[in-house]
């Protein structure tokens, strides 16, 4: 599923490469880089945690039509020399900037990344904004680099959820290898999970070296789906999904919203919650 989301996201597409400080995601962000430049696309990076002789060094692929809105040396403004600054990650202000280069078709934004963002920026703002692009046609596709252990489960749940892949990267058993946890949301609802185990070569070309063993098919939802008292379909492994997100909230709930959501956890696992009003009620509000 890695090749797969290197050959191309789908149009409206938000990918998160979520890493830590065990295995950093920045090689595998120059890799997208470098595979959309040799698709002949326009790539836009608004840059923060490297700079643009970094992000450019080892880059074969032709950089004409890679734009760097650097933000590294003065994320915030102070000296007013910057080409970029966090307080000016909405549609509006990026809308703009990217009009400033003339492309025939959408460019393919990448943010390098979220997590400075995150730090001076609400996270539903951040979320609005990339909820924003997603639906907007400004670009073809975002894809953004999260330091996940540097926020909250339920700030990372937030961004991760409105994503339509995450791609989840770990050190692997050997030097230069890693691990990839893939998850993909397709337009239908429907989601595919894998496990691969990748290499990236000097030219940060990618080689999936092979998938673990526990995940080596893909994992869809049931066609099976239960009726909401609305009379809309509600799939019961969508329903699973929400609980997990919720669940990861729960530090931030309050007292009742929390009680509320550890008895609807009791019933869901009883087969009940997704015939509770309640329990659709809960997730609308």
């Amino acid at each position: 599923m890695l090749s797969e989301l290197l050959q191309g996201t789908d149009t409206g597409a938000v990918l998160i490469i979520q890493d830590s400080c065990s295995y950093s995601g920045q090689h595998l962000l120059k890799s997208f880089i470098s595979a959309a430049l040799n698709k002949e696309e326009a790539v836009h990076v608004l840059g923060f945690d490297v700079s643009e002789e970094e992000l450019k060094d080892g880059l074969t692929a032709s950089t004409q039509r890679l734009h760097f809105h650097s933000a590294y040396t003065d994320p915030l403004g102070w000296t007013n020399r910057t080409a970029f600054t966090v307080h000016q990650f909405c549609v509006e202000e990026l809308t703009h900037l990217l009009k400033q280069t003339s492309h025939p078709k959408p460019v393919t934004l990448v943010i390098d990344s979220l997590s400075w963002i995150l730090r001076h920026v609400s996270p539903p703002a951040v979320c609005k904004t990339l909820q924003q692009l997603k639906k907007g046609g400004a670009v073809r596709a975002v894809i953004g680099l999260l330091h996940a252990d540097m926020h909250q489960r339920g700030t990372v749940g937030s961004v991760c959820h409105l994503a339509t892949s995450v791609i989840t990267v770990a050190p692997g058993t050997k030097g230069d290898e890693a691990v990839a946890k893939i998850t993909k949301r397709s337009k239908s609802g429907k989601v595919m999970q894998d496990e691969e185990i990748f290499s990236i070569k000097g030219d940060f070309s990618v080689t999936v070296v092979s998938k673990t063993s526990h995940a080596g098919h893909r994992q869809t939802e049931p066609e099976e789906h239960q009726t909401d008292p609305t009379g809309k379909p509600l799939c019961s492994s969508r329903v699973q999904v929400q609980v997990e997100f919720c669940m990861s909230l729960m530090p931030t709930m309050t007292t009742t919203r929390r009680t509320l959501m550890m008895i609807l956890m009791f019933r869901f696992k009883a087969g009940k919650s997704a015939e509770d009003p309640r329990f659709i009620c809960f997730f609308r509000h």
